[in-house]
């Protein structure tokens, strides 16, 4: 997708599916959830980053669930001082403020519990999108079955997104990209 200055890149990383973004400004780039879990997956990635001559500056974790922060171990390793923001410490370095100031964006981050209790999503308002986790699929919702999950939490965490402008493009943690309209008019949940 291509903004004002900002372009995403979304990868589809190992057997849930799982989308990892790719965010670029020049030649810095962000990683939200890193789901790399086979050597030809790192390769790819590495790849990119390598054809487009871009650094990561930040990972950032919606949530700990192993298929969302398989590669953070690889991305660490080939880039040693690399943050990793997010609220789980056992895979975050770097404690997660309310707001980020990465690529010379704001990023906002709400605390959405519910598919788990450290679900987060990362709001950028300047360019209308959001990066929702396993919190909001298109039409979908992530499940709330496992260790973690709270339905009635979850509601809540919806209820905060659906105040955001309908316009809002929703990268999800699975599926495709959609927006809150579309989730407000045709999710169930929401």
């Amino acid at each position: 997708m291509e903004n004002s200055h900002l372009a995403v890149e979304t990868f589809y990383f190992n057997p849930y599916r799982e989308c990892t973004y790719v965010i670029m400004n020049s030649c810095q780039c962000i990683i939200i959830d890193p789901g790399m879990y086979t050597d030809k997956e790192q390769a790819r990635l590495q790849a990119y980053l390598d054809a487009h001559n871009l650094t990561p500056t930040a990972i950032l974790i919606t949530h700990a669930h192993p298929d969302h922060v398989c590669g953070v171990e690889y991305l660490t390793q080939r880039y040693p001082d690399l943050p990793v923001y997010g609220l789980d410490t056992q895979v975050c370095n770097t404690p997660l403020p309310e707001r980020l100031n990465l690529l010379g964006l704001s990023i906002q981050m709400i605390s959405t519990p519910g598919h788990k209790e450290d679900a987060v999503c990362y709001y950028i308002e300047s360019e209308q999108i959001i990066f929702t986790g396993d919190t909001l699929f298109q039409e979908s919702v992530g499940r709330t079955d496992l260790p973690g999950g709270d339905m009635s939490a979850l509601v809540q965490s919806l209820q905060k997104l659906a105040t955001l402008p309908d316009a809002t493009k929703v990268y999800p943690g699975h599926g495709y990209p959609t927006t809150i309209g579309h989730e407000k008019q045709f999710n169930p949940y929401m």
